[in-house]
């Protein structure tokens, strides 16, 4: 348990400095560490804690998609484990929003346990942002599109865990309600 403990602090200090100049879209501009930490709890509290490589891959679920950090940074730090668990839940950032949209819809069925999990801590973790702090610049429209999309992505991943799903369940009928979806 004591490394577990310590990879863990690792991830987190390692997350945490890749993303230290970013902040959350929405109009709090909240440091975008939070949505991170939040998504590693989410996981912890889940599955009570017992998988370290779930919860760095929480922690380090957005570094190969939003900083400098490569697959190899990864490997060499966490191991191939975390790494591929990383790469795993990426968007290819260079395909059009749309076609990555579309493929988590089509494509997340098919990934390991653990990337269907995070999926489903990184969905509620993002409606329960949108709900708070809507993103100034989003339209009525636009808000309804993600909550409607984020449940097509979650659900393929049912069936995992009933208390990951319930958070999930929960902040997806809260942003329907206030953004009509």
């Amino acid at each position: 348990m004591t490394h577990d403990l310590v990879l863990l602090s690792r991830a987190a200090d390692f997350a945490a400095r890749q993303h230290v100049a970013q902040r959350r879209k929405g109009e709090a501009a909240e440091p975008y560490v939070n949505h991170l930490t939040e998504v590693a709890a989410l996981l912890a509290e889940a599955t009570g804690g017992d998988d370290v490589v779930l919860l760095m891959g929480g922690l380090l679920h957005d570094t190969l998609e939003d900083t400098d950090a490569t697959w190899e940074d990864l490997t060499q730090r966490f191991g191939p484990e975390v790494a591929t668990l990383v790469a795993e839940v990426t968007d290819d950032k260079s395909l059009r929003k749309e076609e990555r949209k579309r493929l988590q819809i089509e494509k997340t069925a098919s990934k390991s346990r653990r990337a269907r999990l995070l999926k489903i801590a990184d969905k509620t973790s993002n409606l329960r942002s949108l709900v708070r702090s809507p993103p100034s610049g989003w339209t009525q429209e636009r808000l309804r599109d993600y909550v409607v999309w984020a449940e097509a992505v979650v659900r393929s991943c049912r069936g995992l865990n009933a208390t990951l799903e319930a958070g999930f369940d929960a902040a997806h009928e809260e942003a329907r309600q206030r953004f009509g979806a």
